[in-house]
């Protein structure tokens, strides 16, 4: 069994963050574990109130795991604070950590802002360098490369290539917020590859950029390409995003159903 580490805030309602890493983690028969880097108050309506663990704990909690346990991938969430991204990256170089995919989190779907001044830069300055993928969505890619949103796919395939410009490996600009079909595009070794999808007609989105980085890193610790890890967790999120689509959780939008292929197996 692969082991895999998360590094990402809680969320009590567990849609989103560290609750739905493990989740996905075991939806790919994975063993996670998780760093806490932020308690947040929030539910399926929105985001109240947010509270940084100290960064020297959630260093201590890393070094923890990694003294005791081989980590075979690390997703790395929501840090809400630089010196959280500067510890995380200190502790992730001392333990020499691969696989890393970054969803670089700087506010939340449902509104409720989660980073703060700088955060976009000690992403792209800490931890863009060590990751195998990061998987900003619109505002996010627009953010870290300091451009305007991507209103085409041309404009997300520039500027996934700025941000590997700028030093990262990968980049996956998702493109879910764009008018029509959905479409994904990564850059990596110097090559666009698109990963058009469907849109599934649900309200319950809460986490899933947090399950899609999760399940590819999943695919990375199962030796797969990234290629092919980007291809699997999207068609394993898409079907996720359709078995869910009929749940009603709470009053605002709930998660997708990270055990849908499940079923089948206990009947």
């Amino acid at each position: 069994m692969k082991r895999l580490l998360s590094i990402a805030g809680s969320d009590p309602s567990g849609g989103a963050g560290v609750q739905a890493d493990l989740k996905t983690f075991a939806a790919f028969r994975c063993y996670g574990m998780a760093a806490i880097t932020a308690l947040t108050v929030q539910n399926t309506k929105g985001v109240a109130h947010v509270v940084p663990v100290e960064p020297q704990v959630v260093r201590a909690q890393i070094d923890a795991v990694f003294d005791d346990i081989a980590v075979d991938a690390i997703k790395i969430g929501m840090l809400a604070r630089v010196e959280t991204a500067q510890a995380v990256a200190a502790s992730l170089r001392c333990a020499q950590a691969r696989n890393i995919v970054v969803d670089p989190v700087l506010a939340a779907t449902r509104g409720g802002p989660l980073d703060e001044i700088g955060l976009a830069a000690a992403l792209m300055s800490e931890l863009a360098p060590l990751a195998a993928l990061l998987t900003p969505n619109l505002s996010e890619a627009a953010a870290l490369s300091g451009t305007a949103p991507a209103r085409s796919v041309a404009e997300m395939e520039r500027q996934a290539e700025k941000l590997v410009e700028a030093g990262a490996r990968a980049v996956l600009v998702k493109g879910g917020h764009l008018h029509g079909e959905p479409v994904d595009a990564l850059y990596a070794d110097g090559g666009v590859t698109l990963f058009p999808g469907v849109r599934i007609a649900t309200p319950n989105t809460h986490g899933t950029g947090c399950a899609l980085s999760s399940a590819i890193a999943c695919g990375l610790a199962q030796d797969f390409t990234l290629t092919e890890a980007v291809a699997r967790a999207k068609r394993w999120l898409e079907a996720a995003l359709a078995a869910g689509a009929k749940e009603k959780l709470g009053g605002g939008a709930g998660p997708p159903d990270h055990f849908w292929n499940f079923a089948s197996r206990l009947d």
